[in-house]
């Protein structure tokens, strides 16, 4: 999967937001941001996917969103990874405890997976990054 995206660049406000009293005088654009190069730290091994369900609510990720997943990280315990188990994809957080292995939910509609030998599994990257639109029309 090597994909080449062109530099879009979008204003970067030069002072931070006040999560209080915002300042009038903190207004001015001075410089612009490529998205690219602030989130991707591996461009050849980061991909894009949707996801589809609520499993992962607990940990922000609704469904549609969007996740940034990086291909050339090593998934340790407690990062949200991407999986494909038994030949299907899904999102969930890596439980290793006691030489086991877990798919974690964020909801708790949903029970632990244990992955066994049983199992055809496969890490296929860490999550970086959600993309989740907060204004929804």
């Amino acid at each position: 999967m090597n994909f080449h995206f062109p530099a879009v660049f979008i204003p970067l406000v030069s002072s931070t937001v006040s999560a209080g009293f915002p300042s009038p005088a903190d207004d001015y654009t001075e410089l612009s941001l490529d998205l690219n190069s602030h989130l991707i730290e591996s461009p050849y091994s980061t991909f894009c996917i949707r996801v589809r369900g609520n499993s992962m609510e607990g940990a922000r990720i609704y469904d549609g969103d969007m996740v940034l997943v990086d291909r050339s990280l090593v998934a340790k315990n407690g990062n949200i990874i991407i999986g494909a188990l038994d030949g299907e994809f899904t999102v969930k957080r890596l439980r290793m405890e006691e030489g086991r292995t877990f798919l974690l939910a964020e909801h708790p509609c949903y029970d632990p997976i244990p992955i066994t030998e049983a199992n055809d599994f496969r890490i296929w990257g860490v999550v970086t990054y959600i993309i989740h639109k907060t204004h929804r029309i």
